[in-house]
């Protein structure tokens, strides 16, 4: 699929989480469940069954934001 999106990062989804209109996606990213780094989209229900997407499945996150916020600890 092509995307004008600059940001692709790859993973393995660890989690779907969802109900009658709404699903949250969590995916290991880099598909490496030793890394210790998650990334979690929100999708409605019907753009999860269109996806197929399935626990397991190597997927690719395309982020494009308007705005990105770093907080300092």
């Amino acid at each position: 699929m092509e995307a004008g999106v600059r940001n692709n990062i790859f993973g393995e989804i660890e989690s779907i989480k969802a109900d009658d209109v709404m699903a949250q996606v969590t995916m290991w990213v880099g598909g490496w469940q030793d890394n210790n780094v998650r990334l979690t989209s929100v999708m409605t229900r019907d753009s999860l069954e269109d996806a197929g997407f399935k626990k397991g499945d190597k997927v690719n996150a395309l982020v494009k934001a308007i705005n990105v916020v770093f907080v300092k600890h």
